[in-house]
């Protein structure tokens, strides 16, 4: 299959707005795969909505929607109605906090967990399920290196990033079988808006050599088809993020995968 058979004809991109998403939704709409643009902003989804149709023809739909909101997924599959979705590309879940665990009001935190985990998990639940029954399909979980271990100020975050990457783990496994391809992409320091402006509010330059959203945007999707796992600027049998390289994550889900389904009676 090529990209728009195997992932199209609709892609959902949450937090499409600018930095990666924006990305993706330009990279898919130039394979011919109308969008679904989900973020926060209004203004610069229909911004983005605009381009996408008038550079690339494709169809757009727009929803603003909060995804911290515990109602957020209800709204999303609202907004996704009757349409065949391919892909689902989270990409929302970044941390505007900056700040310790015990120094920002419990409802950051809160928030923080619903947008990155709750909302995320409900959306894929909902999304993946038609793919598993065509037989065909992409799930795409944004991520950070930070989903390797905690550290100051990012305990919650980091957490939040675990999650995603174990989850991504175990939905690969289970869905390989039926034609639908898991990633979870482990993005390092990216120029994003949003990283931007963290940086300029801790008074701290922007560093040298980060990487750039359409690269990133790129990698992700050539390495879907091959989850669960890609670390940025990293080989597939390389380690530096973490002690394990992805391919020895991936050996390891699947020598887990095979105990678990024998455990519990399935091939």
């Amino acid at each position: 299959m090529d990209i728009k058979e195997r992932y199209g004809p609709w892609a959902v991109i949450s937090g499409a707005s600018e930095g990666t998403g924006k990305a993706f939704a330009h990279l898919l709409a130039s394979k011919g795969i109308h969008c679904l643009l989900i973020a926060r902003r209004e203004a610069p989804l229909e911004e983005l909505a605009d381009d996408l149709t008038r550079q690339y023809g494709i169809e757009t739909v727009i929803a603003a929607i909060d995804l911290a909101r515990p109602d957020a997924c209800d709204r999303m599959m609202t907004a996704v109605g009757d349409r065949e979705v391919g892909l689902f590309v989270s990409n929302a879940g970044s941390d505007p906090n900056a700040a310790r665990f015990l120094e920002q009001d419990l409802s950051a935190w809160v928030d923080l967990v619903e947008r990155n985990v709750t909302t995320m998990m409900k959306c894929s639940y909902h999304l993946a399920a038609p793919m598993k029954a065509r037989g065909r399909g992409g799930v795409l979980l944004v991520n950070s290196g930070a989903c390797y271990g905690g550290s100051t100020a990012m305990g919650t975050y980091s957490g939040s990033k675990a999650f995603t990457l174990c989850f991504a783990e175990g939905l690969w496994a289970e869905l390989r079988p039926h034609g639908v391809d898991v990633l979870t992409l482990v993005m390092s320091r990216t120029d994003t808006p949003e990283f931007r402006r963290v940086l300029a509010q801790q008074g701290v330059p922007v560093p040298d050599n980060i990487a750039s959203p359409d690269d990133v945007a790129r990698l992700g999707l050539e390495r879907l088809p091959h989850g669960p796992i890609c670390n940025w600027g990293e080989a597939d049998d390389e380690s530096g993020m973490s002690a394990t390289s992805a391919a020895q994550r991936r050996e390891r889900v699947v020598m887990i995968d095979k105990v678990t389904s024998q455990l519990f009676g399935r091939s």
